[in-house]
């Protein structure tokens, strides 16, 4: 018979450390207000209609306005843009103005704010979300697309960001 054990907080975070991912800067703008993020809960559901997934906290009423505003722009870093995206991550404290000033940004589609020189960038409009334990899943129907030169991706492991 297989055994359980139980696990903890600190234990699901020292295995998922060994988790490599590739880092994203989600961003949202609109009547509820502009918001970016650091991320590397993000992947692709599907390319028929082509659809991402972007996990946030919901535990962090900053993430509100990804929902209110019903769209998002998932935008992949290279490694170059590891500064920007130290910045979206919420550890230096930086607001949202001075965030953003990190980056050069227009919009394709949706009117959420698209990283001039990412790796790649998926516009999306919001058509659905899910909320689970600590998270809110959002799930964007891309309707802009941006492919970007082929750099080195920012990928974060171990803690600490690396280069690929």
């Amino acid at each position: 018979m297989l055994k359980k054990n139980d696990i903890g907080p600190q234990a699901y975070r020292d295995a998922m450390a060994h988790f490599a991912g590739h880092v994203h800067v989600v961003t949202t703008d609109g009547p509820a207000g502009r918001r970016g993020a650091t991320v590397i809960a993000a992947c692709s559901v599907s390319d028929t209609p082509p659809t991402v997934l972007v996990c946030l906290n919901r535990e962090n009423p900053k993430n509100e306005p990804f929902v209110k505003n019903g769209k998002f722009a998932l935008n992949t870093l290279a490694s170059h843009q590891e500064p920007l995206s130290i910045g979206f991550s919420g550890i230096t404290g930086l607001p949202v103005e001075e965030r953003f000033a990190l980056g050069e940004w227009d919009v394709i589609s949706t009117g959420a704010p698209t990283l001039k020189g990412a790796l790649a960038v998926f516009d999306c409009e919001l058509f659905d979300t899910k909320d689970l334990a600590t998270h809110r899943v959002l799930f964007g129907k891309v309707t802009g697309l941006r492919i970007g030169d082929n750099l080195r991706p920012l990928i974060y492991h171990d803690r600490a960001y690396r280069a690929l």
